[in-house]
């Protein structure tokens, strides 16, 4: 089943599940749900009227959790331990794996150093079991692990559930990429404008050279034919230029001594 089409059937059952919930019976939908091994956005359950009741009860340390893995790290709940539950394995595993996915967001290159630091991992072959095992095969990332350089290249990453104040952020990071977009279309547009400028000129000149070489050739032409026919008119004038064979045919005169 396509990842996309599976997490929206699970957002969907937790979704149901928790809406008709309330206290402690709902603290356990939320457990259920961070656990899945399958889903990986909880902004839907976050948004319900039913969690949003939790906030200020006795309950409200799940309400904590969801925001959490929503939009917290592993780092995050070592920072804020003391006033939330001890997670289950899978719920470890389950925030590691969308820490991992936070650093992508901001870094396609990931050093295993950082990785290491971030997950609490402690060697390199631990690091990369988790990396293949619970992020690649689970489908939310794709990447290349290099170990001459010591960092994971990610190729893709599935996007967690938008932060507080995120999406103002995201709006004005595409509106520059719009006005880069805007920019760079105007420059490719005077450019075009300017290879079609300079294809003109160049037909032009072109067109002025070839009517040149005509012109010389024209002109060259005329010179040629006219010298021509003046040494025609030289040579076919009465007396002009005595013909060789004519003159070797007349009779020599005899001259006789003198008396």
């Amino acid at each position: 089943m396509d990842i996309e089409q599976n997490q929206a059937e699970l957002i969907d059952n937790f979704v149901k599940q928790a809406s008709a919930q309330k206290g402690t019976a709902l603290g356990s939908v939320i457990l259920e749900a961070t656990s899945h091994p399958s889903l990986f956005a909880f902004s839907e359950i976050l948004a319900l009227p039913t969690v949003a009741e939790l906030e200020g009860t006795e309950n409200s340390v799940y309400l904590k959790v969801l925001q959490l893995f929503a939009h917290g790290t592993w780092s995050d709940f070592k920072s804020n331990c003391s006033s939330l539950p001890q997670l289950v394995p899978d719920q470890v595993l389950k925030l590691k794996q969308l820490t991992v996915l936070t650093l992508a967001e901001t870094n396609k290159v990931l050093p295993y150093d950082e990785l290491m630091m971030e997950l609490d991992v402690t060697n390199v072959r631990e690091l990369e079991d988790f990396l293949i095992n619970e992020c690649m095969y689970a489908g939310i990332v794709r990447g290349k692990l290099d170990q001459l350089r010591r960092c994971f290249e990610i190729q893709f990453a599935a996007g967690r559930d938008l932060r507080p104040g995120q999406l103002g952020s995201m709006i004005q990071t595409l509106s520059n990429w719009l006005g880069t977009s805007d920019n760079l279309l105007v420059s490719i547009q005077e450019e075009i404008k300017w290879a079609d400028t300079m294809s003109e000129l160049d037909k032009k000149h072109r067109k002025e050279v070839e009517d040149r070489v005509e012109e010389v050739k024209k002109s060259v032409s005329v010179k040629a034919e006219v010298e021509f026919r003046g040494l025609e008119d030289i040579y076919s004038e009465p007396g002009g230029v005595m013909d060789y064979e004519e003159d070797r045919s007349r009779p020599k005169r005899r001259r006789h001594p003198r008396s």
